[in-house]
């Protein structure tokens, strides 16, 4: 950098000695950034600001040795040195320059869409919404995927010999199993736990993108579709634990596709997406059990749970159930039809759910040494912006932060790191708190059945499940405008004590009889759908999207997202014995308690990280834990105090956020000028 950091404040960030000599660092590094000092003690910087405080004529050789190493046509040569500028500061064209190099005004144009405040960010080219249309299909596939045996499982747990009887053995002559019942129904979510999430990187690797994601709906299309032509407990077992294959893979491939392909200034409002188509797909895995209820005589009174198991099995008996988790399987194929149309990601990352700011699956085979990638990646990217500047500014700024992330890669202990770091560690916790109350609810898996023990037939139960599906999917569109504007803390407290309320309400409504019962289950249920869609149904995925440095995010993604699924499983298997063990007044109370314990852990070990830039996350974070628990609990006692006895003269506590010297070892010169998270890779500090 431009000045010496010696006499700046030293900050230990892990087992490392930051000393070294960053000449040397740079051997064979031919058409890279340098590598700072400061970077080495604070890699996530390398990651916001890969060329600040180079000079003009540091940067015009940078962009020399990547037009010879790329090979990309000379054809393109004036775009791509205007956009290495433009990469290293948004205002570079905003005077008249020495070197002679202008704006067009179409260019000029389009990077004013470009700008949060006097673009349009929704003016974008109609292949990224067509892009935009294939991920949202993904995302309700994924929600239509996990609902479908929703409806199925109140038949065809019978001829399958696992159908609760109150005697122990039903008129089969099997017992009952509460815990195979569960087996079966989380199979997809173990799957996902132990192999499928694990299997997101080596499939994007070999396959890229847009190959995972036809694979993935491949698989789910196939799945769906043996499970109907299943006819014992285990072997649906086998089938959905093959679904799991399809689900993994594709819910980490399909937001992290989207995110990379789409410009800064929407891509926050595309993670929300995912979460929210991923509630419609909730919803139609709903309607279909309605759908396809009473199907031949699957409904009728001469296919009760009575009847012997040949004759559940049969056609008339069976088509309905076999309708019902075979029905995703046609979204998925519309995907596969229309992915490879769609051009390839022109980055490539390894983080789950994010913000992407990694470098393309085309820029690394390009590195591989098929050079010829690098044109491929530049015409991916043509396709994606609305001029060739724009694009030629991404690949040059996606070429320099590939290669600072594997330097980082290789020179720290990612793993190690996500614990020893404080300033990581504290993010991970906050994620994998998140993560792990996500899961919530079993109201998502089992409400049918939980409608049947209120009192509804199978065919209103399935009915009422489709209206919790409907508010599911309804409230979480409110999300897009509260996330940003309310924050995603502010919603998780005020939102996890309604969750607890209400499923005590749905406990409770089970001590009473008849339609009292009924009309305090339903009201507990919805209400509950209510509080959970805009507060811990979106916000764990965008918070330790945003939360977690670049340099360790794929590891700490990979990690919350297992950990996520691994607790779905445990959910879906145990919630049929809990309700044999504690009847569903237990049950939900149990999980009324664990929204306690949430709101609790949520307030004193999770920051608030809304309109936050990566200089303030990184301030955020490095705060100690025991600090920001002090200053919370001061949050509710000014809560108490102003809001409840009406005290107006109670001052309204403040955090003091570090320093930035103390964050990031850096003078006033090493610190990026003005950075907003939305646009992290967008704005750098002015060329001296």
């Amino acid at each position: 950098m431009g000045n010496d950091i010696s006499d700046e404040p030293k900050v230990t960030t892990g087992p490392y000695d930051d000393d070294f000599d960053a000449a040397s660092d740079n051997v064979n590094r031919v058409g890279t950034a340098p590598w700072p000092n400061v970077y080495r003690a604070h890699p996530a910087k390398a990651l916001v600001n890969p060329f600040g405080g180079m000079t003009h004529k540091e940067m015009s050789d940078l962009i020399d040795a990547f037009m010879e190493k790329t090979k990309i046509d000379e054809i393109y040569a004036e775009h791509i040195r205007k956009g290495a500028f433009l990469a290293q500061d948004n205002e570079a064209f905003h005077d008249l320059r020495e070197d002679g190099l202008q704006l067009k005004p179409e260019e000029r144009a389009a990077l004013r869409l470009d700008d949060p405040k006097t673009g349009n960010k929704w003016n974008q080219p109609w292949i990224l919404y067509a892009l935009v249309g294939c991920c949202s299909l993904g995302a309700a596939v994924q929600g239509w995927d996990e609902t479908a045996v929703n409806g199925a499982q109140l038949f065809y747990v019978y001829p399958f010999g696992i159908g609760e009887d109150p005697s122990g053995t039903n008129d089969n002559g099997h017992n009952g199993d509460a815990g195979l019942r569960g087996l079966v129904n989380s199979a997809p979510y173990l799957c996902c736990a132990i192999l499928g999430c694990w299997l997101t990187q080596p499939m994007n690797r070999v396959l890229g993108r847009r190959g995972t994601i036809f694979v993935t709906c491949v698989i789910s299309s196939l799945a769906c579709l043996w499970q109907a032509f299943t006819n014992t407990w285990w072997h649906l077992f086998i089938a959905r634990f093959i679904l799991g294959l399809g689900i993994g893979p594709k819910s980490a491939t399909i937001p992290i596709y989207a995110a990379e392909c789409t410009p800064a200034n929407i891509r926050g409002a595309l993670v929300m997406m995912w979460q929210m188509w991923t509630a419609f797909g909730i919803m139609l895995g709903y309607i279909s059990g309605v759908i396809f209820r009473s199907v031949l005589d699957g409904g009728s009174t001469s296919c009760s749970s009575e009847q012997a198991q040949s004759i559940l099995l049969s056609i008339r008996c069976s088509l309905n159930w076999r309708l019902m988790l075979a029905s995703p399987m046609v979204l998925p194929l519309v995907a596969v039809a229309y992915v490879y149309t769609l051009p390839e990601s022109p980055r490539e990352s390894h983080e789950a759910l994010t913000k992407s700011l990694s470098a393309s699956w085309l820029l690394s085979k390009a590195r591989q040494g098929k050079t010829e990638q690098y044109e491929a990646a530049f015409s991916a990217l043509c396709r994606l912006r609305h001029t060739r500047l724009q694009a030629a500014r991404d690949l040059f700024l996606m070429h320099h932060l590939l290669d600072n992330e594997e330097h980082i890669k290789q020179n720290h202990q990612i793993f190690f790191e996500l614990w020893s770091v404080p300033r990581n560690r504290r993010a991970l916790v906050a994620s994998l708190i998140l993560m792990f109350f996500q899961v919530g609810d079993p109201i998502q898996i089992y409400s049918s059945v939980v409608f049947s023990d209120a009192g509804l037939g199978d065919r209103d139960a399935l009915l009422a499940s489709m209206g919790f599906g409907i508010i599911n999917f309804l409230f979480a569109i409110p999300a897009f405008y509260t996330i940003d504007t309310f924050g995603r803390r502010n919603l998780l407290l005020c939102t996890f004590p309604f969750m607890a309320i209400f499923q005590l309400l749905t406990g409770l409504g089970f001590l009473l009889e008849g339609k009292a019962q009924l009309a305090m289950v339903m009201t507990g249920m919805y209400l509950f759908s209510v509080a959970y869609s805009p507060g811990e149904g979106p916000v764990p995925f965008l918070y330790s999207a945003e939360s977690m440095p670049l340099y360790v995010r794929d590891v700490g993604m990979s990690m919350a997202t297992a950990l996520t699924w691994f607790f779905n499983f445990l959910l879906a298997v145990t919630f049929p014995k809990f309700q044999d063990a504690f009847q569903n007044t237990g049950a939900f109370g149990y999980y009324a308690a664990w929204c306690v314990v949430g709101w609790v852990l949520i307030l004193l070990f999770v920051p608030e990280t809304k309109d936050l830039t990566l200089e303030q996350l990184d301030a955020r974070f490095s705060i100690p834990s025991k600090s920001h628990a002090r200053f919370a609990i001061k949050q509710c006692l000014f809560v108490i105090r102003y809001y409840i006895l009406r005290r107006k003269h109670t001052k309204r506590p403040m955090m003091d956020l570090p320093p930035q010297e103390v964050v990031y070892g850096g003078g006033e010169a090493d610190r990026p000028r003005k950075i907003s998270f939305d646009k992290e890779e967008r704005v750098f500090p002015a060329t001296p």
